[in-house]
């Protein structure tokens, strides 16, 4: 009787915390398809918007400066940039909350091809994106890593995305 009364409430028990919708969402959701780059952080799939979790990029229309001191669009750099090293692949996306405008907040990459980096690394550690260290302190490894070499925005000087959106939006 004891081991049907262990089984039981064994098998209560994992019932219980696989059917827990906080629990189980820790673990994470997927989403997989061809994906639209809407720009250097965001993505859609089958029209679900994605925003990249951990990193931030440069707005549309934000300028940066170059090591030569010459002005250039560094958020449409990140845009191209994110959508030039996507190409027409699948991306399968792993998350387990949603921002305050409903965008899944998720880390992406290459389902079939585990040499590249994730999105959202690979954006941050070529200088395009910055590690958002509000939300996440991730990437920051990959920050100083672009900043140390001068890759992206790290090759002159620009104004993290967040402040400049706090000035001009």
């Amino acid at each position: 009787m004891k081991k049907l009364t262990l089984g039981l409430f064994s098998f209560l028990f994992i019932f219980l915390i696989n059917s827990s919708p906080s629990l189980s969402a820790k673990r994470g959701i997927y989403i997989e398809g061809k994906i639209k780059v809407i720009d250097g952080d965001t993505i859609k799939i089958e029209g679900t918007s994605i925003r990249l979790f951990g990193i931030d990029t440069p707005e549309k229309n934000q300028i940066c400066v170059n090591k030569k001191n010459e002005s250039y669009d560094c958020g449409s750099i990140s845009t191209i940039t994110l959508r030039r090293y996507i190409g027409r692949a699948k991306i399968k996306c792993r998350y387990t909350e949603k921002d305050r405008y409903g965008r899944i907040l998720g880390t992406c990459y290459f389902p079939y091809d585990s040499s590249k980096l994730s999105l959202n690394r690979y954006m941050v550690h070529t200088g395009h994106a910055v590690a958002y260290k509000r939300y996440s302190k991730k990437y920051l490894d990959s920050e100083k890593w672009a900043k140390d070499n001068h890759l992206g925005m790290w090759q002159g000087n620009f104004e993290r995305p967040e402040k400049w959106r706090t000035k001009y939006k």
